[in-house]
């Protein structure tokens, strides 16, 4: 026989897992060897490692070990330590520049990380996604744990997901409940607005628009929040201003179901494309790529 070894998680502290409770019931004594946080030696009520354990023994560590008994983590447990960092850093002897940031000075950051996730979408880039994804959570870590910090109205991270988990589950009555049936995601998509609605006692379909978005993003969500509202397509803008023609253009595309900001953005970055594309033909004949003609551009210009 040796004695029994159960591996802790770093992340989780003091917690067991129920496997190893015959063994501790047994055991003629608990150890723990120096990788364990003095505090979890003091709650298991161990004794450092000194020499030889007798095989009945239990030994608590939290180095990974073939055999042991281990603690499972969580999926999603490794956010325990995203949360555990943004906290060093925003504390005392942590980072002066991150202890200096306020909800409005991340703003920034905030629209910058989103555009840049958005491309790598744009891009198919998984590990560009992957990457952005991590940024756009360090905005939601940092925003939590600067609201904990609140002489008035304070939250933390716990709250914030706490409120996400009320939220899906709220509205998502035929998954969690089974109070109702839902069979396709457009039946769906109606059933959270419904829901929406209610649950913040809107008095307007517009109400809840983002107003700060992109124009065109903004334009079609107006258009798809009043057309779910019944609003006839004849009182859209409809005059001979720019802006007005611009919004004609948005709705018709967002009432024909495409998607006008994406088709914006792909337009605009197959423009850039074509650009470069003429810059580096003209460069190649010799032309200076920053002063360019307009015959040299249309000569250079992608077919």
């Amino acid at each position: 026989m040796a004695p029994t070894v159960i591996v802790l998680s770093r992340r989780l502290g003091a917690v067991l897992p129920a496997a190893a409770l015959p063994a501790l019931r047994a055991a003629s004594a608990v150890y723990a060897d120096p990788s364990v946080p003095a505090d979890v030696v003091e709650a298991a009520g161990a004794e450092p490692v000194a020499g030889q354990l007798p095989d009945d023994a239990v030994l608590l560590t939290c180095e990974p070990t073939a055999g042991a008994v281990a603690v499972p983590e969580p999926e999603g447990a490794a956010l325990l330590d995203a949360v555990a960092v943004m906290d060093r850093l925003r504390s005392p002897g942590g980072c002066p520049w991150d202890a200096e940031q306020t909800h409005e000075s991340l703003l920034q950051y905030l629209v910058e990380e989103c555009y840049e996730l958005y491309q790598a979408i744009e891009d198919g880039d998984r590990a560009d996604m992957r990457e952005e994804l991590g940024d756009v959570l360090l905005q939601v870590l940092f925003h939590a744990r600067v609201a904990q910090e609140a002489a008035e109205g304070a939250f933390d991270i716990d709250a914030v997901a706490d409120g996400l988990v009320a939220k899906l589950v709220g509205r998502h009555p035929h998954v969690f409940a089974g109070s109702e049936r839902i069979e396709t995601a457009t039946a769906q998509e109606g059933r959270w607005e419904e829901l929406k609605r209610a649950e913040k006692q809107r008095s307007s379909s517009v109400d809840g628009v983002p107003l700060g978005q992109p124009a065109v993003a903004l334009a079609a969500k107006l258009v798809s929040r009043t057309a779910r509202a019944g609003l006839p397509e004849d009182l859209l803008p409809a005059g001979g201003r720019v802006g007005e023609e611009l919004f004609r253009q948005v709705a018709q595309a967002k009432l024909g179901g495409a998607d006008p900001e994406a088709e914006l953005r792909s337009a605009a970055r197959a423009f850039a494309d074509r650009v470069r594309a003429a810059e580096r033909s003209a460069a190649a004949q010799g032309a200076d790529p920053h002063s360019l003609d307009p015959e040299t551009w249309r000569r250079a210009w992608p077919a």
